[in-house]
């Protein structure tokens, strides 16, 4: 199997706090990969890392066969973060946010396919609202239906059930099997164990800046995985 991720001996710090010691970890294409952890204990700063938003303070990690640090660019190419915060332009409808953003990637993708990845994700009939009005939930779905429609090789993923009901984390585990069983790979930070478990192939907890895997069906027994 081709590995996806890979992550060597990862530190990063701040000042003189380390928020990340020698983290290392491979992550296979076709897999999903979920990491649990308390608050603060270093899960976005690392997801950010391997979007190429920070920069590690040591270590070196690859995704989708291209280094981190000199090959920033060819890794954003082939990833697509789903993020805590939205990334969208308030004065912009859906439709117009989901084209700019896949603008930028040089990609132009036809009316008919921005409409069913948008209705698919639940939020068709709101395609030409601006996104100001839409609930946190909505923007989590828009930020879905884009990739959805950039079918990224490493799909980053921060807290994917925060904010959505239940029909909404339903229809993101029916996104990431798919994604997952053609081929892409999935790396998200999480605290819902249930919802994770339908979808997971193998499972991480970082604590105090230490990473160690659990099997994954430990997230359906209801012991202290911290």
């Amino acid at each position: 199997m081709m590995k996806a991720i890979q992550c060597i001996s990862i530190c990063k710090a701040y000042r003189h706090y380390e928020v990340l010691k020698e983290i290392s970890l491979e992550i296979y294409s076709g897999e999903c990969y979920a990491l649990f952890g308390p608050n603060g204990a270093g899960k976005t700063t690392l997801l950010r890392i391997l979007a190429t938003i920070h920069r590690p303070t040591a270590g070196q990690f690859i995704v989708a066969g291209y280094d981190g640090v000199r090959e920033k660019i060819r890794v954003r190419e082939a990833v697509f973060l789903v993020a805590h915060g939205s990334y969208l332009y308030d004065d912009m409808n859906a439709i117009e946010n989901i084209r700019f953003a896949i603008g930028l990637r040089g990609k132009n993708p036809p009316d008919r396919e921005i409409k069913l990845a948008l209705d698919r994700v639940g939020i068709g009939a709101f395609s030409e609202l601006k996104t100001r009005y839409f609930s946190a939930g909505m923007k989590k779905r828009l930020s879905i239906a884009k990739s959805i429609l950039i079918r990224p090789r490493v799909l980053l993923m921060d807290e994917p059930y925060a904010s959505l009901d239940e029909k909404g984390q339903q229809m993101v585990n029916n996104y990431l099997r798919e994604l997952t069983e053609s081929g892409g790979t999935v790396f998200m930070t999480t605290h819902d164990r249930a919802r994770t478990a339908e979808v997971t192939h193998r499972v991480g907890v970082l604590t105090q800046g230490s990473l160690r895997e659990i099997p994954a069906e430990q997230l359906k027994e209801s012991h202290d995985i911290f």
